[in-house]
């Protein structure tokens, strides 16, 4: 805690000091700005801690034209209380209007973080945050584009993934893209690297699956006859705390026809699909009685969002292949976001934060599966299986809501 000088808690000094703050006051109002510079001098001399009171001078000061008066005075301020927001974001229009349009720029961001939240500041001070959040992003899109700008070359001979991670390294530098965690709600294998969309490269079977799309979508059509057959994606029993899935609890704006549930085949859902069943039977899904593989085909109704959420475990990736897409449908992981085309399939890590969203008049129809994460050994694939196993072996059941 910072020491009062005992010289302000004498009564005198304290009458004095209350005076010239009403003389000021007053002089402001009356538009004696050179003279309330004098009377904000003799208070601020009566007490050297009072941080309002630098600021109220070094505004007057800026209000006559003094900058260089102004910036001696708020930076007094700043001194003995370095996060003051209305400090910060003064002497960020001090250094712009000496035309320091880097440095106030830095200075505006400084403020920024600084600034209330939740609180209403009042109009002039709004105006000048507002201003300084314009410099700011101003400033941090110039240094983007320099820094991308000197790299050059180098980034352009960068394979995409490379490429695409420089890119987030610089946005997540200059605070302009969050950096997104794996955030799995159940099962989080360590070393696995968070990756919103992986690269195509690491999953040769893409291109043959990418083949069948009209296949997989005749079947898809055949199975749509029977809507019943589509069950909702959500469905908590009552009792269960929903938070953002209480719009699509038991909902068949989003919905699925399963054809693996929770490991098992879905039997009769299966024998009507053969050509999609043998697209999956050659692919890496992963394998944890009662809990893994899965694949359904999802329906997403008009107008439905799926909210932002993560899933249950990073040891496997889920991969889409968009088979009945309307305009005005996407999808996004972490900082990106893509549009679904027809027959191009993607795999993302979905214990990434995601969502997904129909704004068309149409249905929306993605076959959805899982996969094993290609970073894991035959031997860490069979081991984690056998932990799932082992817990629910001993727990005797697998919880709702589980993978």
């Amino acid at each position: 805690m910072t020491e009062i000088p005992a010289a302000v808690h004498d009564p005198d000094r304290l009458r004095q000091l209350a005076a010239l703050k009403a003389d000021a006051r007053r002089m402001i109002a009356a538009g004696q700005t050179a003279e309330a510079v004098d009377a904000l001098r003799a208070a601020t001399a009566l007490d050297l801690r009072d941080v309002p009171l630098w600021l109220n001078l070094a505004g007057v000061q800026r209000a006559i034209g003094d900058i260089k008066a102004a910036l001696q005075s708020v930076d007094a301020a700043l001194a003995l209380e370095p996060k003051a927001f209305l400090g910060l974001l003064l002497k960020g229009s001090l250094l712009e209007r000496m035309d320091q349009k880097r440095a106030a720029a830095v200075q505006y961001g400084r403020a920024i973080a600084q600034a209330p939240q939740g609180s209403r500041v009042d109009a002039a001070t709004d105006a000048a945050l507002r201003h300084a959040q314009q410099v700011y992003q101003a400033y941090l899109a110039d240094l983007g584009r320099h820094v991308r700008a000197d790299l050059g070359a180098r980034q352009a001979a960068a394979g995409d993934i490379e490429s695409r991670r420089i890119d987030l390294f610089i946005d997540a530098t200059l605070g302009t893209r969050r950096l997104y965690s794996q955030q799995p709600t159940d099962y989080c294998y360590p070393g696995l690297p968070a990756i919103e969309f992986h690269a195509r490269e690491d999953f040769p079977w893409l291109a043959g699956l990418e083949a069948e799309t009209a296949n997989i979508r005749d079947e898809l059509r055949t199975v749509m006859v029977g809507a019943a057959d589509f069950t909702p994606y959500i469905a908590y029993p009552d009792g269960v705390p929903l938070d953002q899935w209480a719009a699509l609890n038991r909902s068949p704006r989003w919905s699925a026809y399963h054809l693996f549930y929770r490991g098992q085949g879905v039997d009769d859902h299966a024998a009507r699909c053969p050509n999609t069943m043998a697209a999956l039977a050659n692919l890496p899904q992963p394998q944890a009685p009662g809990r893994m593989p899965a694949a359904m085909f999802s329906l997403l109704r008009p107008h439905t969002r799926i909210p932002p959420h993560t899933g249950v475990a990073n040891v496997r990736l889920v991969v889409h292949l968009p088979l009945i897409v309307p305009p005005a449908c996407g999808f996004r992981v972490g900082n990106e976001t893509r549009q679904w085309r027809e027959g191009e399939a993607w795999v993302f890590d979905d214990t990434i934060e995601h969502e997904a969203w129909n704004d068309s008049d149409d249905d929306r129809y993605v076959f959805i599966f899982d996969v094993w994460n290609p970073r894991l050994s035959t031997a860490e694939r069979e081991m984690i299986s056998a932990v799932m196993a082992a817990m629910d072996r001993y727990n005797d059941a697998v919880p709702d809501g589980s993978l």
